[in-house]
């Protein structure tokens, strides 16, 4: 562990392996991932070994890092430094759902569109959306293109709808919280996250509910053509995200009970409200143009 410097002084920290096991771990995450979807039986194993590495790493990595910080290693510099992080890993995140939300748009709006001008695929194929795309037994004639639609999209106005409401609503219990630190009320910042937490529990909670129903009841699956494709990756994505912030507002719930962060010394809360904030904006783009329209 490095020693404590001045503002005035450049912080460099000491060489470290964990960057090296989370590269090797997400490379054992992805490669197990692909060989279990070819059915290769190593690949469950190779996907656990990899997710195992990451969750060690997290435990580990992060538990240095809060150490440092609670020691006084960390000067302004890196403050500003980790700030800078954290902002440049959001836009990557902004670029990451960019790139969906633009697959969505070219399908919706492009694609589907020419698909059915002048009956490119087949007499009265209905180029609208939400569409199965063009997918089915070959050759495809009316006859069988009419099979190919069988499934139900999920509507705007039901848990979507309430895990909009959730998910707004954790936003302002974050903020509450962070407003308790400032004022330097712990029993405030405590229940803030506590609620935010609970929030995210239920929101994940009824997007499993909700899976569950369209695998079940409605038909729309993965596989359920070009709108299964882009709901399922988009939503599931986004869970992912919210998963990921719920871990780590428990981890800051965690250091808040145990006096962690000061109102002058806090970016590890800020950099979780950051990216809770950041899952927020994006389920509105996801309610809107993936739920509503």
């Amino acid at each position: 562990m490095s020693a404590a410097h001045s503002d005035n002084n450049y912080y460099l920290p000491n060489p470290s392996a964990w960057p090296v096991i989370t590269s090797a771990g997400l490379f054992s995450l992805a490669l197990g991932f692909v060989l279990m979807m070819n059915s290769i039986k190593a690949g469950s194993w190779i996907m656990l070994s990899g997710a195992a590495i990451i969750i060690l790493m997290m435990i580990r990595w992060f538990g240095q890092v809060i150490a440092e910080s609670e020691s006084g290693t960390y000067n302004t510099q890196v403050d500003r430094s980790f700030r800078w992080g954290m902002a440049w890993f959001i836009f990557s995140e902004v670029m990451f759902f960019a790139a969906f939300f633009g697959a969505l748009f070219y399908v919706r709006h492009f694609a589907v569109q020419w698909l059915g001008a002048d009956d490119l695929l087949w007499p009265g194929y209905d180029a609208s959306w939400p569409t199965a795309g063009p997918k089915g037994p070959l050759p495809i004639t009316p006859d069988t293109a009419a099979g190919l639609n069988q499934f139900s999209p999920m509507g705007a106005w039901g848990i979507p709808a309430i895990n909009t409401l959730i998910l707004l609503t954790s936003g302002a219990t974050v903020t509450w919280a962070h407003w308790g630190l400032l004022k330097d009320n712990r029993a405030q910042l405590i229940t803030g996250l506590f609620l935010t937490v609970a929030l995210g529990i239920s929101f994940l909670t009824l997007q499993a509910f909700e899976y569950v129903h369209a695998y079940t009841e409605l038909g729309l699956t993965l596989k359920a053509g070009v709108y299964g494709a882009t709901f399922f990756m988009l939503t599931g994505f986004h869970g992912l995200h919210v998963t990921l912030g719920t871990i780590m507002l428990i981890v800051i719930l965690g250091r808040s009970i145990v006096g962690h962060f000061r109102p002058d010394h806090h970016f590890g809360f800020e950099a979780v409200a950051w990216y809770w904030h950041f899952v927020d904006v994006v389920w509105l783009g996801l309610f809107i143009f993936v739920y509503w329209l």
